[in-house]
């Protein structure tokens, strides 16, 4: 049985934006069933939402949950939202670092439900147990996503911990991959959360708090807690991240042939070494950032030297966040070389709000279609060619003005574009959600299409092909098998809500401890069981909202052409892979 020690993470704030009024729920029928997080979430939008509701409509409902974890054990450090995506009109959900998390724990919920449509632009401050609806007219249109944040940090300085969450000038024009923004330097990216936020005149929302959060057995916590942070601290791959972030993986994925490079025509970039975590390091690192309540510090800024156009020997500093997936995305997605031309293509993205991954896809699929001339001058205004990171800025800026069709329809996705203009064939969508920056084999490409939010972290197929390098390559049924394992225990680690960069440390065996420490009982046999459980509620809602397991699990052409470390992927492989997925899911929801 769970038994929650800290009552107050069992509130849930409601918000109609419609009504300008809040109320608060005890739901610990919830939180003692599902622990927060994923699992909160999904039930909370299931409850609160029509599944045929419109993305960008009043109906749809947006849902922030935290975790048992959070704020308890190190790296438990994320968000999540839940919510229908616009970019895919299905099941939209997006885990966000930084101090969101703790920051909402400290405000006294465990989840918030935003719901209905403001008349005028607001943003949301939630402190002290209240919530005030400010007026954001002044802030809507300013054009950068930075100065929102500055604006904010000076108008809500009231005390405690404190996150504030933003969009930009790309939500607000409803482009479908727009993200939002947390503390400058972490996002709620993929899936469009920016565009819903926008489409409900939503700015901002500022929140947090100070209190102590109870623990059954302080003792035994302390002593749970001292193995999990020894752990992290001492862990290789956890080092890695702190000493080189995430592009670290840049190198090693070209040296495989897995790094997906000039819209995936190749997988090995002859420019990684010039963008890679040692080269920016080396030369451009300025500092690294963590997320509340983690030792690790794997956010890693950059620092760009800029000269004022008219005033010789002045400089302005510009800091810029870099991860493996934008130098991906927006670097050898692009054939782009130059490291500080890159920073400055990511830093654009950064300030209009948009999501890196799709932003870059887009703009790979744009390429590749005006180069073949499927697409000329008349559409794209300007002439793409890879490398050339001044005229990806500037299509940058035309997605989010939206000076032509073309660009109107770019906005609506790689795949809606393509489906207009042509092209389909080399666009790099899995249900309709722009590729991450992986192609190590077919549990990579299989984990994207069958994943719930169709994302490299549902499953890590990408991981699992790494490590059968040079191996016998499983059969397709075990590969669904193994996937669907993986994805249905990540649905107990985003409940709490952990990182998945310590999913290492957090074992089962750990987890069930951790738990026990904060009088929370549940055994190992449980926890993988409340797993599946949920895994299968997100595929019955993902469903209710219109997805199709016959048409919609489709794979893109191009990643049959080109090699991978497994060789050249087998359409029949991967086609007896679905068809077992579609076996296995039905019986898991029961139809």
């Amino acid at each position: 049985m769970i038994m929650l020690t800290d009552k107050s993470c069992t509130r849930v704030l409601y918000v109609d934006l419609s009504r300008k009024t809040y109320w608060v729920k005890e739901r610990p029928d919830l939180f003692e069933k599902y622990l927060g997080g994923t699992g909160v979430a999904v039930k909370l939008l299931r409850e609160e939402m029509k599944p045929s509701a419109d993305p960008l409509g009043p109906g749809n409902v947006v849902v922030f949950a935290v975790g048992a974890f959070t704020a308890a054990y190190p790296t438990a450090s994320k968000t999540v939202a839940m919510f229908k995506s616009p970019l895919t009109g299905n099941l939209g959900e997006s885990h966000a670092g930084g101090r969101s998390a703790v920051a909402i724990k400290m405000a006294g919920f465990g989840a918030i439900v935003i719901k209905g449509e403001s008349d005028i632009p607001v943003y949301l401050s939630i402190h002290d147990g209240k919530v005030f609806f400010r007026d954001a007219s002044a802030l809507w249109g300013v054009r950068s996503t930075y100065t929102v944040g500055r604006v904010l940090r000076e108008r809500e300085s009231w005390p405690g911990l404190r996150a504030i969450m933003r969009i930009g000038r790309a939500g607000e024009r409803l482009i479908k991959y727009a993200g939002v923004v947390t503390e400058t330097y972490r996002h709620f990216g993929r899936l469009g959360l920016g565009a819903v936020w926008g489409s409900k005149k939503l700015k901002a929302l500022v929140v947090g708090g100070r209190r102590a959060i109870p623990v059954a057995d302080p003792r035994k916590y302390r002593e749970v807690y001292d193995k999990i942070y020894d752990k992290v601290v001492k862990s290789d791959s956890m080092k890695k991240y702190h000493d080189l972030g995430t592009p670290v993986n840049i190198i090693p994925l070209n040296k495989i042939g897995a790094l997906p490079t000039r819209n995936l025509t190749s997988a090995r970039f002859e420019g990684a070494e010039n963008i890679s975590g040692e080269a920016i390091a080396e030369t451009m690192l300025a500092r690294r950032v963590a997320c509340s309540h983690c030792p690790v510090a794997c956010i890693h800024i950059a620092a760009i030297r800029e000269e004022y156009p008219h005033e010789k020997y002045f400089y302005t500093t510009k800091y810029v966040s870099y991860d493996y997936e934008p130098l991906y995305s927006l670097g050898t997605m692009l054939g782009i070389s130059d490291k500080e031309g890159v920073l400055r293509l990511i830093e654009e993205v950064e300030v209009e709000g948009l999501d890196a991954m799709s932003t870059g896809v887009a703009l790979a699929w744009a390429t590749e279609a005006f180069q073949r001339g499927i697409i000329t001058e008349k559409e794209t205004i300007v002439k793409p060619s890879w490398g050339d990171w001044r005229t990806y800025i500037q299509m940058v800026k035309y997605i989010v003005e939206q000076p032509n069709e073309f660009y109107r329809k770019l906005g609506e996705g790689t795949e809606e574009a393509a489906k207009t203009y042509g092209g389909v064939e080399f666009a790099m969508t899995f249900g309709k959600n722009e590729m991450p920056g992986y192609h190590a084999g077919p549990a990579t490409h299989l984990g994207y299409v069958i994943g719930a939010r169709h994302s490299h972290l549902d499953n890590a197929g990408y991981s699992y092909d790494q490590k059968l390098i040079g191996k016998e390559y499983p059969p397709p049924e075990k590969v669904i098998d193994d996937l669907m394992k993986e994805e249905a225990w990540r649905q107990i680690l985003s409940s709490l809500v952990v990182c998945f960069f310590a999913r290492k440390v957090y074992t089962p065996e750990l987890v069930a401890e951790g738990l026990e420490a904060l009088g929370i009982k549940i055994d190992v046999e449980g926890l993988k069981k409340l797993g599946w459980e949920i895994y299968a509620e997100k595929y019955r809602l993902k469903l209710d909202m219109g997805f199709d397991l016959e048409k919609d699990l489709k794979l893109p052409k191009r990643i049959f052409e080109t090699p991978s470390p497994h060789g050249k992927i087998s359409e029949e492989f991967m086609q007896k892979a679905l068809d077992h997925f579609r076996k296995r899911i039905k019986e898991l929801i029961g139809k």
